[in-house]
């Protein structure tokens, strides 16, 4: 039985079964769930290995851990006692028939989940740890290591944030109609986030997460098939994912190395998720509401147009500047600078550049060495190096060292 189809089954199955048995529970229980689903998936890995994968293994899973489930919690009183006195009032309805792995179910369980994880009173990065575990089915090791972080520290981190789900008394259940577009910018923002961290992995052994983003997008397109939620900001933010997800296999290369834009091929970018993104974009256009996912997807989008032209930088440049007035971050205003330089030239570029003094930012000092190469090839090599000393990861090192190399030519 091969590895990766388990860890796929893995990351597929765990989160609905965590979502649904939680859904019925409470997520004062979402630990016993985690437990619970684990224990199944391990029984799958012992009986298959001798007796086969079954014909629908997703059932199988289902049947076995609603009966472990059933089982933990009649054995500790929790659903005679607690539960069921709260659900529905309705004699009839045993805990067996309650505890319903149906699609529609399971999509349900699964959004009221997403936006539990994302309530405002857990801090930012542990709502991220969460999803990437309780909606994404990711492993603690590989949390960690997206976070540069170690085992014990994302442990401690999920910990305090379920210790919110309990004290805070968070319930699964999507927010009343008139405060969900509210709830809906914190959830839009930690998929961002989520996207964001697999599109500029940290990691020492990748740049490029896929399977953070394509996770990102899969829970964005569970707010699209939700009517409340498919709003124009959620449909601005697939449209900016799909945009950028089609420059995947464009951004590394065979050696996990990074493809600056203006090396990449066009032949190697996805057009139907280009395709994608123009329609999602077109969608996010109904009503008035201006978002940065808004602004940021026509940026994506122009970066999807290979022509270098001038019509095309000063159009970046534009949005940019409409971004830093919506969203201004020291990464918007850097990224406008190589906007500048591409549209107006290197001095211009300059000149805005020396403003920023992003002292602890490589990407600075990277636009930096580009800048000077060529004016002055010296200022230009102190730059890359500082670029160097601050890059976080091996292989952006690499990158960084080949260009101070090229300036030796």
């Amino acid at each position: 039985m091969e590895k990766e189809f388990l860890k796929q089954l893995f990351q597929q199955e765990f989160t609905k079964m965590v979502a649904v048995i939680s859904k019925l529970y409470g997520l004062q229980h979402i630990e016993t769930a985690e437990d619970i689903v684990s224990e199944t998936f391990l029984q799958a890995t012992e009986t298959w290995e001798t007796k086969g994968v079954p014909e629908n293994p997703p059932a199988w899973l289902y049947a076995v851990a609603k009966q472990k489930t059933l089982t933990f919690f009649r054995r500790n009183k929790i659903f005679n006692e607690k539960v069921l006195p709260e659900i529905i009032g309705n004699d009839a309805v045993s805990d067996d028939e309650m505890l319903n792995f149906s699609n529609q179910n399971i999509k349900d369980s699964q959004l009221q989940m997403l936006f539990a994880v994302c309530n405002p009173a857990i801090a930012s990065e542990a709502q991220i740890g969460l999803a990437l575990r309780i909606l994404c089915g990711f492993g603690i090791e590989e949390i960690a290591e997206a976070f540069l972080s170690n085992k014990e520290t994302i442990n401690k981190r999920l910990f305090r944030a379920k210790e919110k789900l309990r004290t805070e008394k968070i319930k699964m259940e999507l927010p009343p109609e008139e405060e969900i577009s509210k709830r809906l910018d914190n959830v839009l923002h930690i998929i961002y986030l989520l996207f964001s961290e697999g599109y500029y992995s940290k990691t020492q052994s990748e740049i490029l997460r896929q399977d953070f983003c394509l996770e990102a997008m899969r829970l964005c397109l569970m707010l699209i098939d939700y009517p409340q939620t498919n709003l124009p900001s959620t449909n601005a933010l697939m449209a900016l994912m799909c945009f950028h997800a089609s420059r995947f296999h464009a951004r590394q290369t065979s050696e996990n190395s990074q493809v600056l834009y203006e090396d990449q091929h066009e032949s190697l970018w996805d057009h139907a998720l280009i395709n994608q993104g123009t329609h999602f974009l077109a969608l996010s256009a109904h009503g008035n509401a201006l978002s940065a996912y808004h602004l940021e997807a026509r940026i994506a989008f122009w970066h999807c147009q290979k022509d270098d032209s001038a019509e095309k930088w000063e159009e970046i440049l534009q949005l940019y500047n409409q971004l830093l007035l919506v969203n201004y971050s020291p990464s918007v205003a850097l990224n406008r600078t190589f906007a500048l330089y591409k549209a107006n030239g290197k001095k211009a570029a300059l000149a805005e550049a020396e403003k920023l003094r992003l002292e602890n930012n490589h990407f600075y000092f990277i636009l930096l060495g580009e800048l000077y190469k060529d004016l002055d090839n010296e200022k230009a090599r102190m730059n890359l190096e500082k670029a160097f000393s601050l890059a976080k990861t091996q292989t952006e090192r690499l990158g960084i060292r080949e260009k101070i190399d090229a300036l030796s030519v």
